[in-house]
């Protein structure tokens, strides 16, 4: 089995290279995880590899707020020192200090 490590923690603010977004990671995955339908949905010419991290992202662009997923190779750190507004993120995360979010999760 072939080990990967993450760039990016939960917590983090990122964007994408390509698209105008930005979220923060609040899932990882090793390497892909989601369906082949949504891979395939992705063209052909710029359809990542599966065998890298894939990121959960509390994503938000200038029009709306939703969940996106992508792979590693397509994101890159913001040091924008801006917060991202997505409704949910308290539901995971403290408030935003220090350009990222802490993890707000209690232990039973």
């Amino acid at each position: 089995m072939r080990m990967t490590r993450a760039k990016y923690g939960l917590g983090q603010v990122v964007r994408h290279k390509r698209h105008p977004f930005r979220g923060v990671v609040f899932d990882v995955d090793p390497e892909f995880n989601n369906t082949e339908e949504w891979y395939q949905a992705i063209p052909e010419d710029s359809r990542p590899a599966k065998e890298q991290p894939f990121y959960h992202l509390l994503a938000e662009n200038d029009q709306s707020f939703y969940i996106a997923y992508v792979s590693e190779q397509n994101l890159v750190a913001d040091y924008s020192g801006e917060p991202v507004d997505h409704p949910d993120i308290p539901e995971f995360f403290g408030p935003f200090e220090d350009g990222h979010y802490p993890l707000d999760v209690q232990l039973n």
